[in-house]
């Protein structure tokens, strides 16, 4: 299990201490394996014993600092490598395919997860005092980089409110907002600066995204869809693949497939049911794509989960 470490006065701690130091408040929160919800708004502590088989899951814009252990994710086919040296941002949402490829119950996969308020992003973004950041080439609406020492200190200080519940009013809204200058000061938060300013073609491209996220059971039409965006089906298209790694009906059978499986596994639905309630009008054409996408026909999947053989998580 990773300890506390300590330092003599005047000294600066190495990216390696910090991290060790991170992951010790974050085993000390989570009581189990498993995901932790806590009193901080957003705020979600992760600690995995064993790697996972690859599951279906989607991220909302956050920021997760991992500090041990290994995850792969993959969007669109478009690979993402996290290790205990790297954070994941997500500036929009989206649906991923992730898998914990390294973990135990000696050395769990642990990380920490903050829901950002993009609101809040766009305050500190429109700020004339905000330093330029990086520039990257990369247009993606999700991204992995490296954490600094001033992010990782930044997460560690979010945690200790946990502990004092009573500052986690006034101080945990001024620690999120430097969580995300920190962010911002990488080429990764590059992106999160462009979906975050109006007008910007990707911020355009992001309502949509936003919008067929909530609205996957209906039929799409791309011209709904790109005058939300409010520019043409052409570049819509191309903006939204852009973000994304998939097409706008790539990215909403992934949605459906997604909450097809949850209603069946939580609400008991079968199969038909399922198909229509997230929009399919073909029961044949959903069998074949669940298959496809999660190896088995639909039911079979769910009773094998039930059974405990394969293991789904709804986070990232």
């Amino acid at each position: 299990m990773p300890k506390h470490t300590s330092k003599t006065a005047g000294t600066k701690p190495s990216l390696a201490e910090l991290r060790i130091d991170l992951a010790g408040k974050i085993v000390a929160h989570t009581p189990s394996a498993g995901e932790t919800a806590t009193t901080v708004p957003g705020l979600t502590l992760f600690r995995q014993t064993a790697p996972t088989a690859c599951y279906l899951a989607s991220v909302e814009p956050s920021v997760t600092i991992f500090v041990q252990g290994r995850k792969q994710i993959n969007i669109g086919g478009v690979e993402y490598h996290c290790d205990e040296t790297s954070f994941l941002i997500a500036c929009i949402d989206l649906p991923i395919q992730s898998q914990i490829i390294e973990a135990s119950a000696a050395a769990p996969q642990l990380s920490m997860r903050l829901r950002l308020d993009m609101q809040i992003v766009r305050e500190v973004v429109s700020r004339e005092d905000l330093p330029q950041g990086k520039s990257s080439a990369d247009r993606r609406g999700l991204a992995v980089g490296q954490s600094t020492a001033a992010l990782l200190g930044a997460s560690t200080r979010l945690i200790d409110l946990l502990d004092t519940p009573e500052d986690i009013p006034f101080l945990g809204h001024l620690i999120e907002r430097e969580i995300i200058y920190r962010i911002l000061r990488t080429a990764q938060g590059e992106r999160l600066r462009v979906i975050a300013t109006a007008g910007n073609l990707s911020h355009r491209t992001a309502k949509a995204i936003a919008w067929l996220s909530a609205n996957y059971a209906r039929p799409l039409r791309m011209e709904e869809l790109a005058e939300i965006a409010r520019m043409g089906v052409s570049t819509l298209h191309h903006q939204f693949r852009a973000l994304t790694a998939m097409s706008p009906l790539q990215f909403q059978k992934q949605l459906r497939l997604r909450a097809a499986r949850e209603r069946m596994l939580r609400d008991g639905l079968d199969a038909t049911s399922a198909a229509y309630e997230v929009g399919y009008e073909s029961v044949s054409q959903f069998n074949r794509e669940y298959s496809r996408f999660f190896g088995q026909p639909p039911m079979r999947d769910i009773k094998a989960i039930r059974n405990g053989n394969i293991v789904t998580i709804d986070a990232a």
